[in-house]
């Protein structure tokens, strides 16, 4: 029997400036060479994504949409183990080159943290 499908519904997307500036102002970090990711209790239910990926650290579309597409399918995946916060996900330069395994290992990392930080708090 197939797993149940967990798509990324439009209503766990952060879609506005002031929804970005509020995760920009009051935040908790966790970064490494690919991404720096940012997150804050949203007081809502569900977990939110927002991406921010410069073409000015990655590079072309190409490149761009190939990390965007790695990061939403991640997201995806693990959307419920996370708490209800609101994440952003800011491409480092490290993410420009590297492959696919080490930005899904990367972004594993991170979700892990997520989660023991707002468990901590």
């Amino acid at each position: 029997m197939p797993a149940p499908t967990r798509r990324f519904q439009p209503a766990q997307r952060l879609r506005h400036k002031s929804e970005f500036d509020r995760v920009y102002r009051d935040s908790r970090r966790s970064t490494d060479a690919c991404f720096a990711i940012l997150t804050r209790n949203s007081g809502g239910t569900i977990p939110r994504l927002g991406l921010s990926i410069a073409a000015r650290t990655i590079g072309n579309a190409v490149r761009r949409n190939r990390i965007k597409r790695l990061i939403r399918e991640s997201f995806r995946q693990h959307q419920h183990e996370l708490p209800a916060v609101d994440i952003v996900v800011n491409a480092r330069s490290g993410a420009r080159d590297a492959d696919n395994a080490v930005i899904v290992r990367s972004l594993e990392k991170h979700w892990r943290t997520v989660v023991k930080q707002c468990a901590a708090s």
